[in-house]
């Protein structure tokens, strides 16, 4: 009796282990990338349209917990806070005050917004307000 007590602590233990180690691994694939955008919700304006030249772009720095990257135009760095599949992040720094449109403003906002993540089939990061994808990047080389 005392051995199958043991037995199947033993094995909810390694079940438990194993589950969080999954989500562990979720969160690494934010790690060591740099994003690109190629889709965002909810402007008027079409995608390309807000994003003519240069499309914005984002890392995350584990260590540190801040993301980096550009809004398209000028340069960004802010903190987030990342637990399990919650994200959301903090009020962006000082950008240098190039204007190149709307897209900068629509982008930074549409952070501020975020509380989730997720990635599609395909490795695509999504940024998410609750269960709907606002932001979609890509994975791009340095």
């Amino acid at each position: 009796m005392k051995t199958h007590f043991f037995l199947s602590i033993g094995l909810f233990i390694l079940i438990l282990n194993s589950c969080a180690t999954k989500k562990n691994k979720e969160g690494e694939k934010l790690f060591n990338t740099n994003w690109q955008l190629v889709y965002m919700s909810g402007p008027r304006i079409a995608f390309d349209g807000l994003f003519p030249n240069k499309k914005p772009e984002i890392t995350f720095n584990k260590e540190t917990s801040e993301v980096t990257g550009n809004n398209s135009c000028n340069g960004y760095s802010t903190t987030y806070t990342l637990d399990r599949k919650s994200l959301s992040f903090g009020e962006p720094g000082p950008t240098t005050m190039m204007y190149c449109g709307d897209g900068e403003s629509q982008f930074l906002g549409m952070m501020k917004r975020i509380d989730s993540y997720s990635f599609d089939v395909d490795g695509k990061l999504n940024l998410m307000v609750g269960d709907v994808p606002m932001m979609r990047f890509k994975k791009i080389q340095k």
